[in-house]
């Protein structure tokens, strides 16, 4: 450090010197804490965890296949039903283990009102998996 003068006649410019006291004063601290710390960090409680397996469940349910056709019409994988007798055999399928999926294949053109019906007779019944089947529209 540049020490300074009382003597008047030589004249110095101010002091450009880095005081570095508290940079290094703060990195000890950190260093410190970073001792105390850094053993409790370590401690650890040994768990056995069970192994899993990696391989696929190829088991799939079966699965209904529903058509609703534009002037209201059902069909129960091709045979053609009522409104009552699908919520029957919507309660019969709710029953087997594993659940059988549903479906529903409702044409462009059918009402709402249908698909909606159907939806709520299968909730209804509990069948918790239902799907729509669309075909892509094509360019031509």
């Amino acid at each position: 450090m540049a020490m300074g003068s009382f003597d008047g006649r030589s004249r110095q410019g101010p002091m450009a010197e880095m005081n570095v006291v508290p940079l290094v004063d703060v990195m000890l601290v950190l260093l410190v804490i970073f001792i105390i710390t850094a053993p409790l960090l370590t401690h650890a409680v040994k768990i056995d965890l069970p192994k899993a397996s990696s391989a696929p469940n190829l088991t799939r349910p079966d699965h209904i296949e529903l058509a609703i056709r534009q002037d209201g019409t059902l069909f129960w994988n091709g045979e053609s039903v009522t409104l009552e007798e699908l919520k029957s055999r919507f309660a019969n399928e709710a029953q087997r283990e594993p659940q059988p999926e549903l479906h529903i294949h409702a044409d462009r053109l059918a009402y709402y009102d249908s698909v909606a019906k159907v939806m709520a007779a299968a909730a209804k019944a509990g069948l918790g998996r239902i799907g729509f089947v669309t075909q892509p529209e094509r360019d031509d």
